[in-house]
């Protein structure tokens, strides 16, 4: 789970009228953070009206969303992008089970820097396959969380039964990130986890067995974040499905989704609602609930969202499935909705997953255990180069 503000970051604003509208800085000029929950819900629906006032056609909104993705890419340090190193892929410890495979993966984001992951496929047709990332939010217990938990285990493998190739990776700290000393509280964990997105996308794009024109994107909490922001940043993202995250008052309260200057500076204003209209006009499901941040979802966020879509003629592209009666969570309600969503979108087959009642059935998931998921171990050890947690990252290798 996500806690609100964080590190007792206080931000002073003073008003500055720049071209496109009146922005808010600070009095230094310097980028500036925005933590939590950073603004009431009314103060969140007047800035979403007077981001709307910045533009009234199509042409308007796509300038201000370069704006925006430039603003993202800068804050955190990957403007330009850098050089993209060889992926060195290891991939190893195929398990079969009924309709998918499941395989441990790793690639390099960085020179010696490992993204490790669990990589589900269908067994059935001959490919090339849609493929789904799936990013996942923050968790304290190491017996439950990220890539292992139940309800991640549950997700991939039933997009793989499902006709997709799923993969599931883990964020800065967690995972086998955990077991060579890695802290997720870095100050550049959202640089770090934004990139390690960006060069799954590229090892996704390499695989023979993926189409690449049928990428999509899902996660919950700071998996939700990860979702809408490289969709943002990166056009190869076809669907997206971010799930208890899109606030227009809330921006996340860890180092990896608010910790660096992406929401505001001298020449940008943004927040996470405008950052997931940016998905605009490709597929998008916004799954939000009644008992967090994303309560308002329906009457704020998502006519915001979906008037953005409309400048596309494309706003039967969009959803929103908001349950309010439930919490913060990728639980089940949420990933069957996630389920029609992508077969609707990626040509995934629902009958390969519903029993004889017509429902969606997870139950032939196997959960595996985590030691069996981990991709570094004594059969495969972590490579003799790679960077440890407190090593200088090789950006400019």
């Amino acid at each position: 789970m996500l806690r609100r503000v964080r590190d007792g970051l206080i931000c002073v604003l003073v008003v500055v009228t720049l071209a496109g509208g009146p922005l808010q800085a600070q009095d230094n000029d310097e980028p500036q953070l925005c933590v939590g929950d950073y603004q009431s819900a009314e103060e969140a629906k007047a800035q979403l009206a007077r981001f709307a006032q910045t533009y009234s056609n199509l042409a308007e909104w796509q300038q201000r969303a370069r704006t925006n993705r430039e603003a993202i890419l800068r804050g955190t340090g990957l403007l330009p992008l850098p050089r993209r190193c060889p992926l060195n892929p290891i991939v190893h410890s195929l398990r079969r089970y009924e309709g998918y495979t499941v395989e441990n993966v790793a690639i390099e984001s960085l020179p010696g820097v490992f993204v490790t992951g669990s990589l589900y496929r269908p067994t059935g047709g001959a490919g090339p396959f849609p493929a789904v990332l799936c990013s996942h939010g923050h968790w304290s217990s190491r017996e439950d969380y990220g890539r292992f938990r139940p309800d991640m285990q549950k997700r991939c493998a039933t997009l793989a039964r499902m006709g997709a190739i799923a993969l599931s990776y883990d964020m800065v700290g967690y995972g086998d990130w955990a077991n060579a000393g890695w802290e997720h509280r870095r100050p550049d964990a959202l640089k770090m986890q934004l990139w390690n997105s960006i060069r799954l996308l590229d090892y996704l794009c390499t695989r023979a067995d993926v189409d690449s024109s049928r990428i999509a994107i899902t996660g919950a909490s700071g998996g939700g974040t990860q979702t809408f922001l490289l969709t943002a940043v990166d056009d190869r993202i076809a669907v997206s499905v971010p799930v208890v995250m899109v606030s227009a008052h809330f921006f996340g309260g860890c180092v990896c989704e608010s910790g660096m200057p992406i929401h505001k500076s001298r020449s940008h204003e943004t927040n996470n609602t405008d950052i997931a209209a940016m998905a605009a006009p490709r597929p998008q499901l916004i799954i939000s609930d009644g008992q967090d941040w994303t309560k308002n979802v329906p009457d704020v966020e998502f006519p915001y969202i979906r008037d953005v879509y409309r400048l596309y003629a494309a706003q039967d592209r969009v959803e929103n499935l908001h349950l309010a009666d439930e919490g913060h969570d990728y639980g089940w309600s949420k990933r069957i909705g996630a389920y029609k969503f992508l077969a609707k979108h990626l040509g995934l087959s629902l009958a390969n997953v519903i029993d004889r009642e017509g429902r969606i059935d997870e139950t032939p998931v196997v959960i595996e255990k985590i030691e069996d998921l981990y991709v570094f171990n004594a059969q495969h050890p972590r490579p003799a180069h790679a960077v440890g947690p407190t090593d200088p990252l090789p950006w400019d290798w």
